[in-house]
């Protein structure tokens, strides 16, 4: 569920029922009934590469990531967005989460399947997070999340990794949320940092 609470008038507390009463006030500011409010139920799926209709709101989703100021800040490229799911049905154990909400997809992860040579055993990095900006704060990664962690789970796997930027606190208190902590071996060496050489 979301982490939208109970909007009820039903309360012997006169402040507790002006603080809802503000509270209902405020949902229909934004177009959403309190009713609506408690209904609005975060799901998620696997995302099934081969369906044409999964395979575009993959697309449509991660292009939402790519065009935000922490994705890319510019759209994907068309032939990208044409044959993602393609090239990702062909990566072994990659798959995608999407989350949606009164059946309208708002969230997706993009995971792949690693291994850690320290434990011997496969780990899952959690390689794209995306929530649309309207859906955002309202339990949805968390949801998406909980998904993956029952992947690896089946799969055996030892941990979930990902990579996040410094400068974004709200990811990073979401991942802190769901249990995730920056890599150390040891205090006194540091922690991990994420590196890349681009090829192209």
């Amino acid at each position: 569920m979301t982490d939208v609470p109970h909007y009820g008038l039903f309360s012997s507390d006169p402040a507790a029922r002006t603080r809802v009463s503000i509270e209902n006030a405020l949902l229909d500011s934004r177009g959403l009934s309190p009713a609506r409010a408690v209904a609005m139920e975060v799901t998620t799926r696997i995302a099934d590469y081969a369906n044409p209709e999964d395979a575009r709101t993959v697309s449509d989703l991660l292009n939402g990531y790519a065009l935000d100021a922490f994705g890319n800040s510019a759209p994907l490229e068309p032939d990208v967005r044409a044959t993602l799911c393609a090239h990702l049905g062909k990566v072994s154990g990659a798959f995608s989460v999407v989350a949606s909400v009164g059946g309208e997809p708002v969230g997706l992860i993009n995971a792949f399947q690693g291994f850690s040579t320290f434990k011997c055993k496969p780990l899952i990095n959690v390689h794209d997070v995306f929530v649309q900006p309207e859906h955002r704060r309202r339990g949805v990664t968390q949801a998406m999340l909980r998904a993956v962690e029952k992947v690896a789970t089946e799969r055996g796997c030892c941990k979930l990794t990902l990579e996040v930027l410094s400068n974004n606190p709200r990811a990073m208190g979401s991942y802190a949320k769901f249990g995730f902590k920056s890599y150390e071996l040891d205090p006194e060496l540091g922690t991990a940092q994420f590196w890349e050489k681009k090829l192209e």
